[in-house]
């Protein structure tokens, strides 16, 4: 199976019993991570692929759909979800909520395929139709999975991604943060929405979100993974900025040195599923700023590349082996 999927060169990584055998690598020598490089995730999405309702259920035995982002984004990712996922809404009783958190979360992002990443004033009408319809669908199914299971935090963080596309306003945003944030105070994925949700072109202030990513990681342990959301803030503020060399600041550039020693570099982090994704964000952040710190984290990753956050580049993949390359 492996040599089918990845090239008769694959090898799998030592240590891991499920991870999945490192494909044929680029030119550059960079390769896209596939399903978290997980073979379990592999299976899950295989099977959701097919629309195999069955078969994603016993894929699922290994995760908390409800508190794993990362397994839940690769199913709200993949292409055809929505094709099948209505009738188990429907009529699979025992795992409503699962199918809900599954049909939620891709018709979010299934409703920002339509909106396209455009600026709003090239977004047709038709397209601005088709967004919020998805939306509106997504919102309540996430909240009906949310009622039916308090404990999960995955669905108020979904709902703070399709709260910001339809312009529910702070108060009701704020609700949906906070309730994430009582069930895992420090839960990475939900303070990077909120991170988002304070940029200027979401209606926040110019600095609110650094402020709140600066307060968010002085209050964790140290190794932690929520270092990444400063790293975040960093790249927002880059976006946002029309000085391509804004994060080019010795201050800043300590900062995210901090940081990301604090965080993914060091000894007490846990290289959970997706880890990668937390090394991704630092290597951005990093070479944006023109830190040495970026060989480092390059290293690790040894060419690893996540789509995330590089999609802010014009051309994500070129752009993260340019600055591998450049460190």
């Amino acid at each position: 199976m492996f040599g089918k999927l990845f090239g008769r060169d694959a090898e799998r990584p030592d240590g891991d019993p499920h991870a999945l055998p490192v494909p044929r690598r680029q030119k550059n020598g960079t390769y896209p991570l596939r399903a978290l490089g997980d073979t379990r995730v592999l299976a899950l999405v295989e099977a959701a692929d097919a629309g195999d309702w069955e078969a994603v259920k016993e894929a699922l035995a290994p995760f908390d759909l409800g508190r794993d982002h990362a397994v839940l984004g690769q199913l709200a990712d993949l292409d055809g979800v929505q094709d099948w996922i209505g009738p188990a809404v429907a009529e699979d009783k025992e795992h409503r909520a699962t199918a809900l958190l599954i049909s939620g979360s891709r018709h979010i992002s299934w409703g920002w395929e339509a909106r396209t990443s455009a600026r709003a004033v090239d977004v047709t009408q038709e397209q601005w139709r088709i967004f919020h319809e998805r939306l509106e669908i997504a919102e309540e199914q996430l909240l009906e999975a949310a009622e039916l299971r308090p404990d999960w935090i995955t669905p108020w963080r979904r709902l703070l991604t399709s709260g910001r596309g339809t312009s529910l306003g702070p108060a009701a945003n704020e609700t949906r943060r906070d309730a994430a944030l009582r069930r895992d105070p420090l839960d990475l994925e939900t303070h990077i929405e909120w991170v988002s949700q304070l940029q200027p072109r979401w209606g926040g202030e110019p600095g609110q979100a650094l402020a709140f990513a600066r307060e968010a990681f002085a209050g964790a342990p140290d190794g932690h993974r929520l270092g990444c959301v400063v790293a975040m803030a960093h790249i927002e503020e880059w976006v946002e900025s029309d000085n391509r060399d804004c994060l080019q600041d010795p201050r800043i550039r300590t900062e995210l040195r901090e940081a990301a020693e604090r965080s993914i570099l060091h000894h007490s982090y846990e290289r959970r599923l997706g880890w990668q994704g937390d090394y991704n964000i630092f290597a951005m952040a990093l070479s944006l700023a023109g830190s040495s710190k970026a060989s480092n984290v390059f290293r690790e990753l040894d060419g690893v590349f996540t789509e995330w956050p590089w999609t802010f580049m014009a051309d994500p993949r070129k752009a993260y082996a340019r600055f591998r390359k450049a460190f």
